[in-house]
């Protein structure tokens, strides 16, 4: 028989088994959301997993979209310091003429925005992609024959509809990305959707590698090759778009929840039919869905306006989808010839080289400010790489003004290498934020309208650069920075005041952040959990 344990014998086993249980419930304090954390914790990501390797893949596809902006702002800028391009017609860096070429992409994606909704929401994300690199692919051969027949009005037309098409695929692409993304990795999947192909990236640099190219061609073929590849990036995205599987959100709005199902366990569950984040996303649906919301209806866009926390997550996508242009790195894409001419720099080659050198840098600073944009978190990120920006500002400023004075060389120098500098630093901060931030803060009902009419804004705004910037230079040359000095201060203060931090919480735990009476200050709010060994949360205390 088992001998009887004795009462001393009986209470050690339990202060130990009790001391046990004391070890394994540890505390973790976060900001964000404490379901996200207690999966991360019970089911941690597995970055290198083939089912994420595939999903990363998957998402490269939708980072090609972001390539038409990157490739023909690098394209416009510096197309119009070639002699051949300026003497096929009569344009400059300046002026009236070089403000109304680069406008009319800008003119094309105002109009295109009636048509996003349908596209994006009625037929999916994919299909929107397909529908705007189409158009693009339309325009680009509109732009290329004009070589033939030497009309403006007709490289026009191809402006108005690359920049129609654009404004379709940028609206569903972000989209596309921030639905597919892992809710641990989405800020870094979506944040590298800007970095890789956008702004001083592959787009940037494939245009400035194919226009310092295009140098060693005469006539028209020095800006007709570059202007032709354009279409490249845009037909592989037509090219796959049918073989990525459709957003999982989308899927269960349109009555296919099972397949939304799949697409978690496939590629957020690594294969896992009982992984903690098909349940955690699949409750969230049923929860924050809704099944016949606004974007069922392509003329209905109530749901941007309806209620305040609607108008608040709408005026936080507007400030920074704004902000990312109102910051002066217009004058270091479409007018960076222009900027160079005021330091004296004016040599079509140089230019150029400058310009390929910039946008290698920028990748890599942008794709590091990617990576790191979910530890920092995207409203610190942003407030303080703009007063960092605006002190830039400062000495770009006081560089040009010396040099347009005195002539001196080393002043010259001195403002490319700031100017450079802001470039560096804008890349690193806002480049990430600028597709990351203004499509997560939309809930999903907002999400493809919402980025339509954050389009119109963003459009509007690049307008008033590009008609207003170079006629601005040719009038006050370096005096216009000054403006940019202050106005990066203003930017600063209103993200620091208004924005809200998205960090850590997956995009249907939004809602109860911006439903909450002071959105930024409910954001910012930290909790401590108390964990057991199972990674459950047994308790959650407000951290003050």
């Amino acid at each position: 028989m088992e001998e009887a344990k004795s009462p001393d014998h009986l209470e050690a086993s339990t202060v130990e088994t009790a001391a046990k249980h004391e070890e394994a419930v540890h505390e973790v304090v976060v900001q964000g959301s404490e379901a996200l954390k207690a999966a991360l914790e019970k089911e941690p990501p597995q970055p290198r997993h083939p089912r994420m390797l595939q999903l990363y893949a998957i998402v490269c596809v939708a980072f090609l979209c972001s390539s038409i902006n990157g490739y023909d702002g690098s394209l416009m800028g510096n197309m119009l310091v070639m002699p051949s391009y300026q003497k096929e017609f009569g344009a400059s860096i300046v002026g009236i003429k070089a403000g109304y070429i680069s406008a009319m992409y800008t003119i094309g994606g105002v109009v295109a925005l009636p048509f996003v909704g349908p596209a994006v929401d009625t037929w999916g994300r994919r299909v929107g992609m397909v529908i705007g690199c189409t158009c693009v692919i339309l325009g680009t051969i509109i732009e290329g024959t004009s070589g033939l027949t030497g009309m403006l009005g007709q490289f026009l037309g191809g402006r108005f509809l690359l920049g129609f098409g654009n404004s379709i695929a940028a609206s569903a692409a972000p989209v596309y990305v921030v639905e597919m993304a892992h809710p641990a990795y989405r800020g870094q999947m979506t944040g590298f959707y800007n970095t890789i192909v956008k702004q001083y990236n592959v787009g940037s640099i494939a245009a400035a590698g194919a226009l310092r190219g295009g140098e060693n061609y005469s006539g028209n073929k020095a800006w007709l090759i570059p202007t032709w590849i354009q279409m490249v990036m845009p037909a592989m995205v037509c090219a796959f778009a049918f073989f990525l599987p459709e957003s999982p959100r989308w899927d269960y709005c349109h009555g296919s929840e099972e397949r939304a199902k799949q697409t978690i366990v496939k590629y957020h569950g690594l294969g896992d039919p009982d992984s903690i984040y098909l349940a955690l996303q699949m409750r969230e649906y049923a929860e924050h869905l809704a099944l016949d919301g606004a974007e069922k209806r392509w003329w209905d866009y109530r749901a941007l306006f309806r209620d305040r926390s609607s108008r608040y997550r709408l005026m936080c996508n507007l400030i920074l989808s704004v902000w990312g242009q109102w910051s002066g790195n217009g004058m270091t894409s479409y007018f960076m010839p222009a900027f160079l001419a005021t330091a004296g720099v004016t040599n079509p080659t140089t230019v150029l080289n400058i310009n390929l050198g910039t946008s290698f840098i920028g990748l890599f600073v942008s794709m590091t400010g990617a990576s790191l944009v979910e530890k920092i978190g995207r409203r610190k990120l942003a407030y303080r790489i703009l007063l960092v920006i605006s002190f830039w500002w400062i000495m770009i400023t006081i560089t040009t003004a010396i040099f347009n004075k005195t002539g001196d060389k080393g002043a010259g120098d001195a403002a490319i290498f700031f100017v450079n500098v802001f470039g560096v630093t804008y890349s690193f901060g806002i480049t990430p934020l600028q597709a990351l931030y203004p499509v997560e803060v939309l809930s999903y009902e907002q999400r493809a309208k919402g980025m339509a009419f954050s389009s119109l804004v963003v459009n509007a705004a690049l307008m008033v650069n590009q008609f207003g910037l170079p006629v601005a230079i040719k009038n006050i040359g370096w005096k216009l920075y000054i403006v940019f000095v202050g106005w990066c201060i203003v930017e600063s203060a209103v993200v620091f005041l208004f924005l809200v931090e998205t960090k850590g919480r997956t995009l249907e735990e939004l809602d109860e952040i911006f439903e909450s009476p002071n959105p930024r200050k409910a954001s910012l709010q930290r909790k401590k959990l108390m964990l057991d060994e199972h990674a459950d949360v047994l308790a959650v205390d407000v951290v003050a």
